[in-house]
């Protein structure tokens, strides 16, 4: 029996859903982030006495960073998850970029982005 090359089209829906629930949840958090770094819920210190504001300006400076680091992350999670569904589109989905074998569908489960089969991302880290 022939080695397969690609996933079938029922097993590609069922990683495009998995892909479209995740992208879901992934939205929600980089657009709670994204509140939080715009100041939507407006809670402001203005009856704090002036001695309170100094450290709460530096601690909210900290969050905004971190903040800031996480909806960059988000973002870049949202952009490799929509990749995935092009790749899914393409019928691409699944294919190792390295060794241009299948990733196999238990990983794909867990990480549904992957582009990397575990041997060749551990040869990367050589």
């Amino acid at each position: 029996m022939a080695e397969k090359t690609r996933y079938t089209d029922e097993e590609l829906e069922e990683f495009r859903a998995i892909i479209l629930e995740k992208l879901e949840l992934a939205q929600r958090d980089y657009d709670n982030l994204k509140g939080s770094l715009s100041n939507r819920d407006n809670n402001t210190d203005n009856d704090t006495a002036p001695t309170y504001k100094v450290l709460e300006e530096g601690a909210n400076t900290l969050s905004k960073e971190e903040s800031m680091r996480l909806a960059q992350r988000q973002m870049k999670f949202i952009q490799s998850l929509q990749a995935a569904l092009v790749r899914i589109e393409n019928k691409t989905y699944g294919i190792c970029r390295e060794t241009g074998k299948l990733i196999p569908a238990g990983r794909l489960r867990a990480v549904p982005h992957a582009t990397l089969s575990i041997e060749a991302k551990e040869a990367q880290k050589k």
